[in-house]
């Protein structure tokens, strides 16, 4: 595997392969675990060369606190893509990314897509996301990008950043991984202290209680007791919605939408952790 540091090398070797094939790309920030991996074997067995950048991007950050604290285990990141046969690893500097500061941060209107639950939470977050994406996006100008469920409205907002930019790059979904209890993967799980960890399998318990009711419930009613069920000690939910999965707007029942995600955000002790559900999907 090849571990480059700068645009110029990387966007080098990409153009030696373009004529040959076509390349995928997996952005991560690192502390990689087994649902990265997922997506790196996706763009492996998808297309000719894969490429996967490890960078902990500041301007997604609202808290400084959790920019700080953000897990970066490189070399055993390193490890971890080799024994996956990785073709590329970018691993760059913050002024590679950004060279001339923020000053060419780019401004997406997503409407509401970024205006709700995480939007609501981590104001300014999609801000920098779509940034540091877009910023790759325009680097490495991948046959196809690879990006996992368990972050469904990063998903829906890069799907819409793509159409706004007119990019050709295809955007493949990968399913969430999870671990034997059901808590989904994160690069967070390895903050939580052990009991916590035991004690997390609640998030994904309460997501497949809503599912199981959605039928029978109102959403408003379900959002409230899954809220309930999630509030305990040391637990502290943020959000537990319904949502429409393409415009991420709230609904009240099973017959408002043909493809509907429950999401929701909660703090186990001093980690918060998303994750989600597909409750229904007749769009395909």
């Amino acid at each position: 595997m090849l571990i480059i540091h700068t645009v110029e090398a990387l966007q080098k070797i990409i153009n030696e392969k373009k004529s040959s094939g076509l390349t995928g790309f997996i952005p991560t920030m690192g502390a990689l675990h087994s649902g990265h991996i997922s997506l790196i074997k996706q763009s492996k067995s998808e297309t000719d060369y894969t490429i996967c950048s490890i960078f902990v991007n500041p301007t997604q950050f609202n808290d400084p606190n959790d920019l700080k604290k953000y897990p970066r285990p490189v070399a055993h990141d390193i490890e971890i893509l080799e024994d996956a046969n990785c073709d590329v690893l970018f691993l760059p500097e913050v002024d590679e990314i950004y060279p001339n500061g923020s000053s060419d941060k780019k401004k997406f209107d997503f409407g509401q897509l970024d205006k709700v639950m995480e939007g609501f939470f981590r104001p300014g977050h999609f801000d920098g996301m779509a940034q540091v994406v877009d910023r790759l996006l325009e680097i490495l100008q991948p046959d196809k990008l690879f990006m996992g469920q368990k972050d469904f409205q990063q998903l829906t907002i890069v799907r819409a950043m793509l159409r706004l930019t007119g990019r050709n790059t295809e955007l493949v979904t990968g399913a969430t991984f999870r671990e034997k209890d059901g808590l989904a993967k994160s690069s967070r799980n390895i903050r939580l202290t052990s009991e916590h960890r035991k004690e997390a399998t609640l998030i994904y318990k309460t997501l497949k209680w809503a599912k199981k009711n959605a039928s029978s419930l109102n959403f408003d009613d379900i959002s409230l007791k899954a809220m309930k069920k999630l509030t305990r000690t040391d637990f502290k939910p943020e959000y537990f919605d319904i949502v429409d999965g393409i415009t991420l707007q709230k609904l009240n029942s099973i017959q408002d939408s043909d493809y509907i995600v429950a999401c929701v955000a909660c703090w186990v002790g001093e980690v918060r952790l998303i994750d989600n559900i597909i409750i229904k999907d007749e769009t395909e």
